[in-house]
């Protein structure tokens, strides 16, 4: 469920078939959000989706760190 498509979204790790990045939902994720309010701001998500983003971020923590400090720098 995890996709990397050079030049969508900068080639970062997204949801398939979305220009969701991972980075994007672990960032909303460090600010508070429950899994429930991801969900009601991405409503084409499902809690499946956000299983598998959890699991890509926790398998590359640094990928995923990269890509928010680069957003936040931008």
């Amino acid at each position: 469920m995890i996709e990397k498509i050079p030049g969508v979204v900068g080639g970062d790790a997204c949801l398939v078939g979305t220009r969701i990045p991972v980075w994007d939902l672990v960032q909303y994720r460090h600010l508070g959000a429950s899994d429930a309010k991801i969900l009601a701001a991405y409503p084409q998500l499902t809690a499946t989706h956000l299983a598998q983003a959890w699991r890509y971020a926790k398998a590359h923590p640094e990928e995923i760190q990269r890509a928010i400090e680069q957003n936040e720098a931008a």
